[in-house]
């Protein structure tokens, strides 16, 4: 079964490895993805994320766009290498080409909207270096709105709160605006319920939340209450299911040993449909972000969700839209 997956970190972790002076690259690695486990996983799309984290930034006094900056190069630089294997998309046409020729689609993302310091032109410059999705936040405010807070510094994921009094600023509405425009996708993930509710109220066209699942399954302040999940498919957008086992299942419900599986990524899948229909929700696997797979221990692996899918009772036709019809269209449509 095709796979488009919204969000991985692996370039950040390519990157952070290199820094550290492993030897790491694209083609075949020891994290969640390489090429070889994304051709094994029968992947037909990657979005690859920027990330940086503001507190490290600021600690190491490094400048935000720098960062970015030197993540895009890796990003470049080691997908070039392997063009019959991967090929970088900027456009709907491209993954369409790159399908067509046998090739995985890569695709450029960011994902903390603090990394252009408020400023329209740098999203634009972005856009033109080939980002073609942007969440406003990650865990930190900033100049564009608020993400979900924790409610005391260092306390567990489990003390996270929602975030229902701040939502897109001023200038957080100039950047839905301008990505409308300019043809790329805004993504709420990490964005405050507020926030989400703001974009719901405002977005002319789809959009998604890249990696999260579903509050009323799972209660962590990351996931979408069913408001937020049937307004995002009212847009026509979609939702990345997150395979983070805290986002899967209440931590005092996880047990010793760790009881989530992939049944549970079911279960967000069920009610999503439930909730804001099968045309909503795809896959957003956040590999290489998160500490734990479970039985999925790369995305070499992701055949085992497609056959618990089908235990689970999912038809053929659904599985495709969740794994990878949905998200096309969202990209069709904007890119």
């Amino acid at each position: 079964m095709k796979a488009a997956d919204m969000h991985c970190d692996t370039i950040l972790e390519i990157y952070e490895k290199r820094q550290a002076g492993e030897a790491c690259g694209i083609l075949k690695n020891g994290l969640h993805i390489d090429l070889e486990k994304l051709k094994k996983g029968d992947y037909l799309l990657q979005n690859f994320a920027v990330f940086v984290h503001m507190k490290h930034m600021a600690e190491r006094n490094q400048p935000l766009p720098e960062y970015a900056f030197m993540m895009i190069d890796t990003f470049f630089s080691e997908m070039r290498k392997y063009p019959e294997l991967v090929g970088i998309a900027r456009s709907y046409q491209d993954i369409e080409e790159n399908w067509k020729n046998g090739r995985i689609s890569a695709l450029l993302t960011m994902e903390e909207g603090g990394i252009c310091e408020g400023k329209a032109e740098y999203l634009r410059i972005f856009y033109e270096l080939g980002v073609r999705m942007f969440t406003f936040t990650w865990n930190f405010p900033n100049e564009l709105a608020w993400p979900n807070r924790l409610e005391q510094e260092g306390a567990p994921a489990a003390y996270f709160v929602p975030e229902t009094e701040q939502g897109l600023t001023e200038k957080g509405f100039e950047f839905l605006e301008e990505m409308e425009r300019l043809g790329m996708i805004a993504d709420v993930s990490h964005l405050g319920d507020k926030g989400i509710l703001d974009v719901i109220a405002h977005a002319r066209r789809p959009f998604v939340a890249s990696h999260s699942n579903a509050r009323a399954v799972c209660r962590h302040s990351r996931n979408l209450t069913d408001e937020m999940i049937r307004g995002i498919a009212e847009k026509g957008g979609v939702i990345g299911i997150n395979f983070y086992p805290d986002f899967l299942r209440n931590q005092e419900e996880q047990g010793s040993p760790m009881k989530v599986s992939v049944t549970d990524i079911a279960r967000h899948i069920r009610h999503m449909i439930k909730t804001g229909g099968i045309e909503c929700v795809g896959l957003g696997s956040d590999f290489d972000g998160i500490t734990s797979s479970f039985e999925m221990k790369d995305a070499s692996d992701l055949p085992i969700l497609e056959e618990s899918l089908r235990k689970n009772g999912f038809t053929e036709e659904e599985i495709e839209k969740i794994f990878y019809r949905n998200v096309l269209r969202v990209y069709k449509e904007i890119l």
